[in-house]
């Protein structure tokens, strides 16, 4: 039988390291949900947790099986209500795990992802379409494919595969064509699909500048490991996003260079 540590108490290693366990799992989820809509049904559910603790510990019967019969249905409710911010975790703490990039290119592999590539000539076309299209103010939602399948992105929207090129993107991004409200999809250095609908973060601490694109390109970011381009309709600004992070680009250089470590990085893989 372990030695008691405090003996008052009654508290036995055992049960301080699983207190210390359960402690670092509330303070992890609770950094996850603090800046989403989640954060306040988060707190309801650790009082709720601790009015049963109390019950049960008073010997309440009745109050124990009714907040009991509570979590066990509450439980199934969170799951189906925050699916995607429950993706979402999944996501980063698999984003987290060290693995190397031949081993992701391994995995790949396996289950017949190819990752991405895209050329020096295909980013010069895309480049020059945003320039163009931020001149015009010509709203536009630009995603670059990594090592994360959007198959379920894609399905969303219209097949396109095509060749990279200014005019189709433009064209495509123009307010009277039927495919320019969505996002245009690139993989494998072809226009995969247009039209396609994305993921909206549930951030609550972004400026109130950003629109539905931006919001849209900081979600399927957080999702996955894609790259967005944002061209604001509003005020014509290119913003480059990446993992959730959104950079503001000042000339066609800077996109050229974010573009060619997106190149780097695929080739790695």
């Amino acid at each position: 039988m372990p030695a008691t540590i405090f003996g008052f108490l009654g508290l036995s290693l055992t049960d301080l390291i699983d207190i210390l366990i359960v402690a670092l799992i509330i303070f992890a989820v609770f950094r996850w949900v603090r800046n989403t809509t989640a954060i306040n049904i988060f707190v309801a559910v650790i009082i709720i947790y601790v009015l049963l603790v109390v019950a049960d510990t008073l010997g309440m019967k009745l109050m124990r099986a009714l907040l009991g019969a509570f979590i066990d249905v509450g439980v199934l409710a969170l799951i189906i209500i925050f699916q995607p911010e429950i993706r979402h975790f999944l996501y980063r703490v698999g984003s987290e795990t060290q693995i190397s990039s031949k081993g992701k290119a391994l995995l790949s592999r396996l289950f017949g992802h190819k990752g991405t590539s895209i050329t020096s000539e295909a980013v010069n076309e895309v480049a020059e379409a945003c320039r163009r299209m931020s001149d015009q103010k010509t709203g536009a939602l630009i995603v670059f494919t990594n090592g994360d399948s959007l198959d379920y992105i894609i399905a969303t929207g219209d097949l396109i595969d095509a060749k990279v090129s200014r005019r189709l993107i433009m064209n495509l991004f123009f307010k009277n064509s039927p495919l320019h409200d969505g996002a245009m999809i690139i993989s494998n250095n072809r226009i995969v699909a247009a039209r396609c609908t994305l993921p909206i973060t549930s951030r609550t601490d972004l400026p109130a500048s950003y629109g539905m694109r931006h919001k849209a390109a900081i979600g399927i970011t957080e999702e996955t490991d894609a790259e967005v381009i944002v061209v604001s309709e509003e005020t014509g600004e290119i913003s480059y996003v990446k993992a959730g992070n959104v950079t503001h680009i000042g000339n066609m250089n800077e996109l050229k260079l974010l573009l060619g470590a997106a190149i780097s990085g695929a080739s790695e893989k």
